[in-house]
């Protein structure tokens, strides 16, 4: 008797071929997306310009600048937005004027600025904790921060009513918090030691010209980043409030305010972000240990 041959499918080579197709056009689309995820991040690039003209103050910043490499890590924790050009962060002689800003496609900032910074550090650690090291790199940071933020606004058009000065001082201050607990109090606090020598009288007498600047005047621009970090974690902030750094009337008010930023950053900038090196530089640690003072020469 003749056994009956199995079924056969009618076009089995055609879904074969289909199938195959089909996979590789699958992992053809991945290595698109991965390869055009991969073209958007890392596209920041640095420059250390040597100061010119030539000037001794400026050259030892520029040596102090290209050792302790600010420039390497703000490439670093920026390389995980998805930029959609390169985008130059560079330090440089500015002809005596201490600033900085963005210029598509550039961030500046100028030599004569950080040696303000330099000179206006504690010389030892302040009654608050604030060390020499962190009110440098607290300062730095936010600087470079706040000026990423300006290009973060132009770069995916964000829609703003509000000041953009104060909007790339939430962008810079929201980044910092981002950190962990503990290198985030060192870098707020750092920081903040910049506006310290605002805010050490009660009473503050200013011409009223001072207040047409595009920039918040510096108390308010302290009190701001005060209250975003008391809003942010008001346990680890604590002590603003405590030692009357922060006013109670302003303080009630900070958790809204932190929202409002965080709100503001998770729609607009977090998905231009990839989110896997976000993580890797967050992760990270971008301070030093803190040192225990040598009490030996306070000994009998």
């Amino acid at each position: 008797m003749h056994q009956a041959e199995p079924a056969q499918s009618i076009f089995p080579g055609s879904i074969g071929i289909l199938v195959g197709a089909t996979w590789i056009l699958l992992v053809m689309m991945s290595a698109v997306r991965a390869a055009e995820t991969d073209a958007n991040v890392n596209k920041i690039r640095i420059e250390y310009f040597d100061p010119d003209p030539p000037d001794p103050t400026l050259r030892r910043v520029y040596e102090l600048a290209k050792e302790r490499r600010p420039l390497e890590r703000m490439q670093e924790i920026f390389s995980a937005f998805r930029l959609p050009i390169e985008v130059t962060l560079r330090t440089g002689s500015c002809r005596g004027m201490a600033n900085a800003w963005w210029q598509r496609p550039a961030v500046t900032v100028c030599y004569e600025y950080l040696n303000e910074i330099l000179q206006l550090l504690p010389e030892e650690t302040t009654p608050d904790g604030v060390t020499r090291d962190d009110a440098l790199i607290g300062q730095v940071f936010y600087t470079f921060f706040h000026e990423m933020g300006h290009a973060m606004f132009d770069l995916f058009a964000v829609p703003m009513f509000g000041n953009a000065e104060s909007a790339a001082d939430g962008f810079a201050g929201y980044l910092i918090l981002q950190f962990g607990r503990e290198p985030a109090r060192r870098l707020i606090t750092g920081a903040a030691y910049s506006y310290n020598r605002y805010v050490h009288s009660p009473e503050v007498n200013a011409p009223l010209k001072a207040f047409s600047d595009i920039h918040g005047a510096p108390a308010q621009r302290f009190y701001n980043l005060l209250c975003l970090a008391y809003g942010a974690d008001p346990t680890l902030f604590a002590d603003l409030v405590d030692k009357r750094y922060l006013p109670k009337e302003r303080a009630i008010h900070c958790k809204r305010e932190y929202d409002q930023v965080a709100f503001a950053f998770q729609e607009i900038i977090a998905p231009h972000l990839d989110q896997q090196l976000a993580r890797q530089v967050l992760d990270k640690k971008w301070l030093s240990e803190v040192k225990a003072p040598d009490l030996s020469r306070d000994r009998p």
